[in-house]
């Protein structure tokens, strides 16, 4: 009974990301995506940065995230001009008169699980060492003291990717990055529809998902996850990342297996597939430019269900193609009996692509090509007198 009662609770929690997921992009068109990334880190325990002009939506997804998780929030934007005391809070002057160095950080980043930083790359000096510290090793080091902060993931945003030398470690600290994009132009109705529910006030405050406890049990079970079937496949890939110029430091290799792991955990399982390889787009582009190659890596390389889709599709356009070939093809000829032996391979081939995928997705848009094959198999073997 005790241990039907675990099963019960892991897959409770097993089934909350996808819940988190869908309820953060509720209100929002076109922000699945964005979505999901931000609850990848979240699950992995690690900083995301979300690069894309204003009005993209990155700071209402972050605030959106912490209600749902009903966590401290503190939010920011960074000028060139900000001082320390803005984000970590103000000296306590009364202290200073007894000789005690320490801040006021009520309200502050210190005290703060999830922390959204607007422009974070304007980080001066002053800022950008304190900053380091606290993505990596979750410690402000503050003058003589050390504190310790509860900070879980930190989310920035900025509309451009740094060049300053003295930025590229705050850039590689944000494990997860991803580049938004304004909503295309078949969803601006949608877009219109959503921006007045939520300025008319009729979209319902957010209901928690899930708190830091539940969070914790999910992070847990990342760190469970089984990454040794893909682990082979992981490094052929930063093989081909190297040999197209796109570099990984040694920090991003090791971290992403968390984010992986995290993939899998989002979809249930504590097994890693080639499928959960897909997050390395949100890790290993430095730019748009890096993304480009990556995803057209992925896409050759990983037995993806998008990889299997394609090829469907692919094949459901040839035989809608045939179909059209053989109405001028007078019966009896020869070429229907090529053509029928063409057809009986690609649906050889549809069968293989179902089975090998294990996929719910693929499994049925097989099934539908199946259909179309066999229908135009049919009119052949008519027209061939079978």
């Amino acid at each position: 009974m005790v241990y039907k009662v675990l099963v019960d609770e892991k897959q409770g929690l097993l089934e909350l990301p996808q819940k988190f997921v869908a309820e953060l992009a509720y209100p929002f068109v076109g922000r699945e995506e964005e979505a999901k990334v931000i609850t990848l880190a979240l699950l992995a325990r690690e900083h995301v940065v979300l690069v894309g002009e204003p009005g993209t939506a990155k700071s209402a997804l972050a605030r959106r995230a912490a209600e749902l998780l009903n966590v401290r929030f503190f939010k920011y934007l960074l000028t060139r001009y900000t001082e320390p005391a803005e984000l970590f809070g103000p000296l306590d002057i009364k202290g200073l008169k007894e000789g005690v160095y320490k801040r006021i950080t009520r309200g502050k980043l210190p005290e703060a699980e999830i922390a959204f930083l607007d422009e974070i790359f304007n980080a001066n000096s002053a800022i950008l060492n304190a900053l380091l510290s606290i993505l990596q090793e979750r410690v402000l080091y503050d003058g003589y003291t050390e504190i310790r902060v509860p900070l879980w993931t930190m989310i920035g945003a900025s509309n451009r990717v740094p060049d300053e030398p003295e930025l590229e470690a705050l850039y590689d600290r944000m494990l997860l990055r991803h580049f938004t994009k304004p909503v295309e132009e078949n969803k601006w109705g949608d877009l219109l529809d959503a921006s007045w529910r939520i300025e008319s006030g009729r979209i319902p405050p957010p209901t928690p998902i899930m708190g830091m406890e539940e969070l914790k049990k999910l992070h847990k079970m990342v760190l469970e996850v089984n990454y040794q079937l893909v682990k082979s496949k992981l490094l052929k890939l930063y093989a081909i990342f190297e040999e197209k110029g796109i570099h990984l430091t040694d920090r991003r290799k090791g971290k992403a297996l968390k984010v992986i792991a995290a993939h899998a955990v989002l979809n249930g399982r504590l097994k890693a597939v080639e499928e959960d390889l897909v997050v390395l787009k949100y890790i290993a582009p430095r730019d748009e430019e890096d993304l480009d190659k990556v995803t057209a890596i992925i896409a050759e390389e990983l037995k993806t269900p998008a990889k299997y889709l394609r090829e469907l599709a692919d094949i459901e356009a040839n035989t809608r193609e045939l179909s059209r070939i053989i109405e001028g093809i007078p019966d009896y000829d020869p070429r229907l009996v090529e053509i029928h032996r063409n057809l009986r391979i690609a649906r050889e081939r549809v069968l293989e692509l179902a089975r090998e995928s294990g996929n719910e997705s693929v499994e049925a848009k097989a099934q539908e090509v199946i259909y179309i094959i066999d229908t135009l198999l049919e009119r052949i073997s008519k027209k061939l007198g079978f």
